[in-house]
């Protein structure tokens, strides 16, 4: 593989970036810094396929990145290869308005052919290459300049590896027949409304304190104040105030800015100050939320009481030994609160539909209606599915003492 130089012109990029649009797939991964602003720093980007890979620095002056970010939101032909590429993809979209498209992200790729739920790039690599990465430059400062050789190594090792590593998973995918399970969590990778900054809906990120539309109507107007007074002052949200702290003014909001001095998380300079009076007057004008923009109430069927979280249990149980047996990540099945669900009564759940239903929501389903049951043989814990009458009884008990609390 053709490693090239640091690029810093504009007509390397593009010869470069008009290489790698003939490619079948180019792998991509960025280093940025966001401690200190409000969007994130990019300070580099390393792109390559099985022939060549290349680290292009951002900061460089006078450097045209138009045909970097027209290959990878423009180019429909070229899959974008990603590992845990969620914050990449925010910086793409903050550049650009688009995100990248069709994208392969191999950390959610691992999760349908293995039992690994979020692993890391290091360990990605140990375990396809058996290659240790060095992890030295990792929290290097990447706004730094010049770069050193040990950072743009390090850092085209992140591509270069992924090149060899995505069509042994892609190979493995096509062998199990599991590539359709993956298709529902890339496009939510790829869902720009994942990523817009929408001042209305900037509340959502933010836990909800209850569904008081009183309250809510204060989240949404502080939650969208915050993100203004961020953007202004290019800081992190967190910095102006922390969610918990946000989600408490909107809980017990203060009657007067001297009251702010006793806000847990706020300093007293609030009590008096130019940001004070600014919340303040928000907490004013603030209206309840309307009933369309309330949050949906979570699905669920009868409480579940003691007899009906055993029930659960029992679910949670099933999973695991399903996800050892097929070797599948549980997480990308289902989750607790879809197996409590699902106990409760619920039966209108992704978990009972298209290919979840048939690797385990069936399964499932038979357990909480009677007709599965655990059994030991040989000192090992095994399903067995239990016939007539004796399923009718069962079904009955279960229901009876989901019901009963």
């Amino acid at each position: 593989m053709q490693i090239h130089p640091l690029i810093t012109e504009s007509d390397e990029l593009a010869d470069l970036c008009e290489r790698l649009a003939k490619s079948e797939f180019v792998c991509v991964d960025t280093e940025f810094m966001r401690e200190n602003t409000y969007y994130p720093l990019l300070c580099l980007v390393q792109v390559g396929n099985e022939h060549e890979a290349a680290a292009i620095d951002p900061l460089a002056e006078g450097l045209d990145l138009t045909p970097l970010l027209e290959l990878l939101t423009d180019n429909d032909e070229v899959l974008k290869i990603f590992h845990a590429g969620g914050q990449d993809v925010e910086i793409i979209y903050n550049l650009t308005g688009k995100t990248p498209f069709p994208i392969f992200d191999t950390q959610i790729a691992m999760m349908a052919i293995s039992q690994s739920e979020q692993i890391g790039y290091a360990n990605l690599v140990e375990s396809w290459l058996g290659i240790t990465v060095d992890k030295g430059a990792r929290f290097t400062d990447w706004s730094r300049r010049p770069l050193t050789e040990r950072q743009i190594e390090y850092a085209i090792g992140d591509v270069t590896y992924l090149a060899k590593i995505f069509p042994k998973i892609l190979k493995k995918l096509i062998k199990t027949d599991r590539g359709h399970w993956l298709n529902a969590e890339m496009e939510k990778l790829a869902d720009p409304a994942n990523y817009a900054n929408d001042l209305d809906t900037a509340w959502h990120r933010i836990r909800a304190p209850g569904r008081n539309p009183a309250v809510l109507g204060r989240l949404k107007a502080l939650a969208a104040w915050r993100e203004t007074e961020a953007q202004d002052k290019d800081i992190p949200r967190g910095r102006i105030i922390r969610d918990e702290t946000l989600a408490d003014v909107a809980s017990h909001p203060p009657k007067t800015q001297a009251d702010l001095a006793k806000v847990r998380g706020l300093s007293q300079a609030w009590k008096d100050n130019d940001i004070g009076r600014r919340l303040m007057k928000v907490l004013k004008n603030a209206e309840p939320l309307s009933p369309d923009e309330m949050p949906d109430k979570p699905k669920r069927g009868a409480p579940l009481g003691k007899e009906g979280a055993l029930v659960a249990d029992l679910l949670k149980l099933l999973l695991k030994i399903r996800a050892r047996e097929i070797d599948v990540a549980s997480r990308l099945l289902t989750k607790s609160d879809e197996m409590e669900a699902l106990a409760a009564g619920v039966r209108k759940l992704p978990i009972l539909e298209g290919w979840r239903y048939e690797v385990f929501g069936k399964d499932a389903l038979e357990l909480v209606e009677g007709r599965l049951a655990f059994a030991v043989e040989h000192g090992r814990l095994k399903m067995t599915r239990i016939d007539g009458v004796a399923a009718v009884a069962a079904a009955e008990n279960t229901a009876g003492a989901a019901a009963a609390q």
